[in-house]
C-alpha cells in the first residue's frame, strides 16, 4: 500500500539559518521555495536524495513557533535519519560544508541488532539527525 516516506516537515524558529544548514551544510537540493503573506510563511521543499526514493523536507518558518523538547525525549517524532553509503566520508563532507561551526556529531556507534553504523547530530534548531550507513545496495 505505501511506497515509502513523501516528505518530514520541520518548522525552523531561524528561516535563514535552517534554510542554509539544509541547503549548503547538508548540501541537499532546493526543489520550491514559496513565501505564504497571509501566514507570514516560508515553505521550502527540499530535495533530500538525487538516487532513489524521491523523500522530501518541507521546512517551514511562522511567527514565534513554541521550542520542540529534545531531551529528555519527549512523545511524537523521535529524529531524521539520513541513509549513507559511507559514514566516515559523509561526516567529513558535511564538516567541510559547516561554515558556521554548528555541527557536533556524537561518537559513531554500531546497532546492536542490525551491526550498521550510525551517528547523531542536531540541526540548528535542536532537532535530532542521525545518520545510518546503509551500504551501496539500499
Amino acid at each position: 500500500m505505501f511506497k515509502g516516506i513523501h516528505h518530514v516537515a520541520i518548522i525552523a524558529k531561524d528561516y535563514e539559518v535552517s534554510k542554509h544548514f539544509y541547503i549548503n551544510t547538508l548540501g541537499m537540493k532546493i526543489i520550491c521555495e514559496t513565501y505564504r503573506e497571509q501566514r507570514q510563511s516560508y515553505k521550502l521543499d527540499i530535495q533530500v536524495a538525487e538516487e532513489g526514493t524521491p523523500s522530501q523536507i518541507e521546512l517551514f518558518s511562522f511567527p514565534n513557533p513554541p521550542s520542540r523538547p529534545s531531551r529528555p525525549e519527549a512523545a511524537g517524532l523521535r529524529h531524521l535519519c539520513l541513509a549513507v553509503e559511507d559514514i566516515d566520508k559523509a561526516m567529513q563532507e558535511i564538516k567541510a560544508r559547516d561554515d558556521r561551526n554548528l555541527i557536533v556529531f556524537e561518537d559513531v556507534r554500531v546497532d546492536e541488532i542490525t551491526g550498521e553504523r550510525f551517528v547523531f547530530f542536531a540541526d540548528p534548531d535542536e532537532l535530532p539527525i542521525e545518520l545510518k550507513q546503509v551500504g551501496s545496495s539500499w
